[in-house]
């Protein structure tokens, strides 16, 4: 009797009495990014942006250069051996050496950027021509152009100039010459497709030795006429 008497008590004591073995939650963790982790009384400070007064400009590339002008060739200098191409009167693939140019004799190279371009066509390798004569009765046995061109390009281009032998137009297709004598022009970055050519220059040469260098910044034409070197023979 005293046994059922204290199980009764037991199921009908007072939920206060109630024990358990279980932990309270934690409380729901809030990422900190969250947008509930940001109170609406709390107030918000963005960091200031650092603004450089000269900013440095993107990656480009240009013919324009900040250096002095410059080429791994100079007055003084044997040129480099190479050989250049033409073709000749019935269409043949004919080669000539630099050695073979300018031993010697007196010779003047010149380049140009490329053939049937404008300042090229109309006043670079023009100018020779009309000078050839003067060239020559000061002792200029060779007078060359060279371009970084196909001898196909270069023959249609002699023949569209209307010139003959006065000006030899000889291809440095592969820009091995160019690249021997630092003078090479990159023009990639520019929409016509001319690729890496030659800057603009001429020079005299004797027994193959440069005596002058007039070298171009780019493919300007300020100094590298025939009448530049006709003011130093």
């Amino acid at each position: 009797m005293a046994a059922s008497l204290t199980v009764s008590r037991l199921l009908t004591a007072p939920k206060s009495l109630s024990f358990s073995t279980t932990t309270a939650a934690a409380p729901p963790k809030t990422s900190l990014f969250s947008p509930k982790s940001l109170s609406s009384k709390s107030s918000y400070t963005p960091l200031p942006l650092k603004h450089s007064p000269h900013p440095k400009p993107l990656l480009r590339f240009s013919t324009t250069a900040a250096k002095p002008i410059s080429a791994a060739i100079a007055v003084g200098d044997k040129l480099p051996e190479a050989t250049l191409a033409y073709l000749d009167a019935a269409g043949d693939v004919q080669t000539v050496t630099v050695s073979e140019l300018t031993k010697s004799k007196k010779a003047v190279l010149f380049a140009v950027p490329g053939a049937f371009t404008p300042t090229c066509s109309q006043k670079h390798v023009p100018g020779f021509v009309e000078k050839s004569g003067e060239l020559k009765a000061k002792g200029v046995e060779t007078i060359a152009c060279i371009a970084v061109n196909d001898v196909f390009v270069l023959k249609a281009w002699k023949e569209n100039l209307n010139i003959g032998d006065e000006v030899l137009l000889l291809s440095d297709g592969n820009g091995d010459f160019t690249r021997a004598i630092g003078a090479e022009l990159d023009l990639s970055d520019k929409p016509v497709g001319l690729g890496v050519r030659s800057r603009r220059y001429s020079l005299l040469a004797e027994d193959g030795v440069v005596k002058v260098l007039n070298l171009e910044e780019g493919g300007a034409f300020t100094s590298s006429g025939a009448e530049d070197i006709l003011k130093v023979l």
